[in-house]
């Protein structure tokens, strides 16, 4: 082979290498793997670009070379447009490529690799308690929910008026992404109503003689408040209340005038007639019926055990003498009068 041919193919060759480096140093860049031994949690929670997201890696202890995480991200055209807000897992020894995948935003609007969190909210009495609940597990300021809870559209386009609205949300525990915000809240909980209103609750609700999901909910709002210690109780309280309906008796609740209250009664010991004679629309001693509303967010057990409730001629209950939370019941004023007095003696005997 002749010089010249020789000094040709070297030029080439210098000429090829120089051209393809950034791409080779692309290409092993894209291989370097994250520093983290064990899984880490990870939250992007606001608008990122690359540097910032390479920055806040690096200071979880995820990755060592910030350059090289912005140079595969450039190349894969991430920036602050398409890099998705949530919550990541990032497994030990996952390759830059990969890792950057992860957080680009799909057409669903989540990151490829965006994982969901568990969103809990139960024993809730107001709407406030349950927006703090679902705001401390998502992205979400709990302000930020409650005030789109409370506008208007948000409860009349999906067929509540304001009062009615807490039945639509179920207690339990929801998988959801870190990054719902409060209108995919709302319509999830939709979604979750419909779902749990099928055809035999429905049915079982024309029998029980109530008109509508929400008038269900709120009757078991009320006897949750009234016993949220013996579940066993539920469906006997319920039968009560239902006979109260029927007969056009007040459902005289002290729960529902506490209601009226809000938070002002809590921690006393002894309501008194001056708290039961407040005018409000939820005092059951006040009106007739159901109050228009939920006063608190009752479990979907306790629905359940209005929606099951047990047939009996009871209209009265009343507190036992002991510790035990438990109830008696009857069906005449005079035993539920007699059942008084035994129970505010003994209410004596502990103030001495």
């Amino acid at each position: 082979m002749s010089k010249k041919i020789i000094w040709i193919v070297l030029g080439v060759v210098i000429i090829g290498g120089i051209l393809l480096a950034p791409k080779i140093l692309l290409f092993l860049n894209s291989r370097e793997t994250s520093m983290n031994s064990s899984p880490v949690e990870f939250y992007i929670d606001r608008k990122s670009d690359l540097k910032v997201l390479a920055d806040q890696l690096k200071e979880a202890g995820v990755i060592s070379d910030v350059e090289a995480f912005v140079e595969v991200g450039e190349y894969k055209g991430l920036d602050d447009t398409n890099i998705a807000l949530g919550k990541y897992v990032i497994e030990p020894g996952t390759q830059y490529r990969n890792l950057l995948n992860g957080f680009k935003k799909n057409t669903a609007g989540n990151g490829n690799a965006e994982v969901e969190v568990e969103v809990t909210f139960n024993n809730c009495r107001f709407m406030s308690d349950m927006a703090g609940k679902v705001a401390s597990a998502l992205m979400m300021d709990s302000t930020e929910l409650l005030r789109y809870l409370d506008n208007p559209n948000t409860y009349t386009s999906l067929g509540f008026s304001k009062e009615q609205f807490p039945a639509m949300f179920i207690p339990n525990t929801y998988k959801m992404y870190f990054d719902t915000d409060p209108a995919q809240f709302t319509s999830r909980m939709a979604d979750e109503f419909k779902s749990y209103w099928n055809p035999e609750r429905k049915q079982k609700l024309a029998q029980i003689g109530l008109k509508s999901p929400s008038e269900v909910v709120t009757l078991a709002s009320i006897v949750y408040s009234e016993q949220s210690f013996v579940k066993e109780e539920w469906p006997r309280i319920a039968g009560l209340y239902l006979n109260r309906i029927e007969q056009g008796i007040k459902l005289q609740s002290d729960p529902t005038f506490k209601f009226c209250w809000g938070k002002q009664l809590d921690g006393v010991q002894r309501l008194l007639f001056i708290h039961r004679d407040i005018n409000c629309a939820y005092n059951t001693y006040k009106i007739d019926g159901l109050p228009p509303g939920p006063i608190c967010i009752p479990p979907s057990t306790t629905v359940d055990a209005v929606l099951n409730r047990e047939k009996h001629e009871f209209i009265f209950m009343m507190a036992r003498p002991d510790f035990s939370k438990k109830h008696d019941f009857s069906k005449d004023y005079a035993t539920h009068q007699r059942l008084a007095s035994v129970y505010q003696k003994w209410l004596t005997t502990l103030d001495n």
